[in-house]
């Protein structure tokens, strides 16, 4: 598959949320990554539906809900109501998460599994059948701006190696410090789709840095094959 871009819209500039998010798809960016923090489950306190359904009609993108909540099931219809497209949930907070993922394909948007660092993979490979994208952490969630934790890559790959000898094309998500100088490294891993906030939205020129990051990211060959909607 194409390789894809999800500028996060953490690192925005919230006070210009609606421009800033505009320059991004203009610039070829193919998907929003929305980061909803709850203050509970990660350090943080982010954004909701309301937000996100003030973002919507933009452009050609697809918008992609992160939820790290310790109760993501009563925010995927909210959610969903207000233009999310694909929505992904922490296996670590989510007893439930074969429920959970069936919630938000039934509700019509793309269902993905998060890890966090310390989570191995196996907490989900029983659950790959119902996903359709995973997303790999590679920093702790809560805050913007961390750096890379390098030994993520061999996470990535491993995760790669795990979807392919079960017979699945399922995308692969990375979020966390991933600059243009490590970038790369992670699409050689194996990731499909990469989520960046300060290294986009924390520049000068974002939508310049959206075009160095589709630069690299459209010279790196396929590596899964798989598909998923844009």
């Amino acid at each position: 598959m194409k390789k894809l871009l999800a500028p996060s819209i953490l690192s925005a500039d919230f006070g210009n949320l609606r421009h800033e998010v505009t320059t991004v798809a203009q610039a070829g960016a193919e998907i929003i990554h929305v980061d909803c923090m709850d203050n509970h489950f990660v350090p943080n306190l982010t954004i909701g539906p309301v937000v996100l359904k003030s973002l919507t009609g933009i452009g050609n993108v697809t918008y992609d809900v992160h939820l790290m909540v310790t109760d993501p099931a009563s925010l995927i219809e909210p959610f969903i109501q207000a233009g999310a497209q694909m929505i992904s949930v922490q296996v670590e907070t989510d007893r439930h998460i074969h429920r959970t993922l069936e919630q938000i394909k039934n509700g019509g948007a793309q269902a993905g599994i998060v890890l966090n660092p310390g989570t191995p993979l196996l907490q989900i490979q029983e659950m790959l059948p119902w996903c359709d994208y995973i997303l790999l952490m590679t920093v702790n969630p809560g805050f913007a701006a961390q750096q890379f934790i390098g030994s993520m890559l061999a996470k990535i790959e491993q995760a790669r190696e795990m979807i392919a000898r079960r017979g699945y094309q399922i995308p692969i998500q990375v979020d966390g410090g991933i600059k243009l100088a490590n970038l790369r490294d992670v699409l050689k891993a194996g990731a499909d789709i990469i989520v960046a906030g300060s290294a986009i939205f924390g520049t000068p020129d974002p939508a310049a840095q959206v075009k160095k990051f589709k630069n690299i990211m459209d010279q790196e060959p396929n590596i899964s094959g798989a598909e998923i909607l844009v």
